[in-house]
């Protein structure tokens, strides 16, 4: 069942979103070689405690960490722990909160120091694609709509969009109805979008073959092929007219207040 959300949801979840974008946006700022994702997870875990949120993924089907941190041919899903980032690295950060009772989800790619231009255009590629499907978030379009775009972008400029893992409403909880794929399924029923959703948009975009495995840890997923990928992701309101960006950045983080 999807969820539509009142507004009196809206106003808890809007903070819920303002505060997962700037803790994603200050653990992309602490990024650089030498830290170990260990570390880097622990500082995510600083900053939610620091505006009073908690990680929404700790202990979420027994997921160990407190982001999802991927690099280089990490897809998502990656479990912090002792490897040492380096420079010309590329790390996917995926960032969900808790906050008032509501989910705040988003995520970004970043390159550790810089990375070389094909990793450069991945990431670009994948965050346009993102905006591409945003921009179809309108009421009276179809889930489907959004998948055609994101894909449409992705493969023409020569990437490929991962099938295995999608996109989802979210509010409450992690992951709600509908699920919102990357690319076009057939035959498949699409949801109407309605005002009142609130979906999580994520291309997970392939360097290679779309084609993905899952590491024996049976989270972090990576390409099949070893070649790079790139994440992106907004929780977005479909309001009656423009796509609203609920984990847009914050201009500024001392507007949010702990507890």
């Amino acid at each position: 069942m999807i969820i539509l959300k009142t507004e009196r949801d809206l106003e808890a979840m809007r903070p819920a979103c303002e505060v997962g974008s700037t803790v994603l946006e200050e653990v992309a700022a602490f990024i650089k070689p030498g830290l170990t994702t260990l570390e880097v997870d622990d500082f995510a875990a600083a900053r939610m405690k620091h505006y009073g949120a908690k990680s929404a993924f700790l202990g979420y089907r027994k997921f160990p960490r407190q982001i999802c941190i991927s690099v280089n041919e990490e897809v998502v899903h990656g479990i912090a722990g002792p490897r040492r980032l380096e420079f010309g690295d590329i790390v996917s950060l995926d960032i969900g909160v808790t906050y008032h009772g509501f989910i705040g989800d988003t995520a970004k790619t970043v390159a550790v120091g810089g990375c070389d231009v094909r990793a450069q255009r991945l990431m670009d590629v994948t965050e346009q694609a993102l905006y591409e499907g945003i921009a179809k978030a309108r009421p009276g379009n179809h889930v489907v709509d959004i998948s055609r775009a994101v894909q449409d972008y992705v493969e023409s400029n020569g990437f490929s969009v991962v099938r295995e893992f999608v996109g989802h409403g979210v509010g409450r909880t992690v992951h709600e109805e509908p699920q919102v794929p990357n690319f076009v399924e057939k035959n498949v029923a699409s949801p109407k979008l309605r005002p009142g959703m609130t979906i999580a948009i994520e291309p997970m975009v392939n360097a290679g073959t779309p084609q993905v495995l899952v590491l024996r840890d049976g989270w972090t997923v990576v390409t099949k092929d070893g070649q790079l990928s790139a994440h992106f992701e907004h929780t977005v309101l479909v309001t009656e007219t423009e796509p609203e960006i609920l984990t847009w950045p914050a201009k500024t983080a001392s507007k949010l207040r702990a507890g």
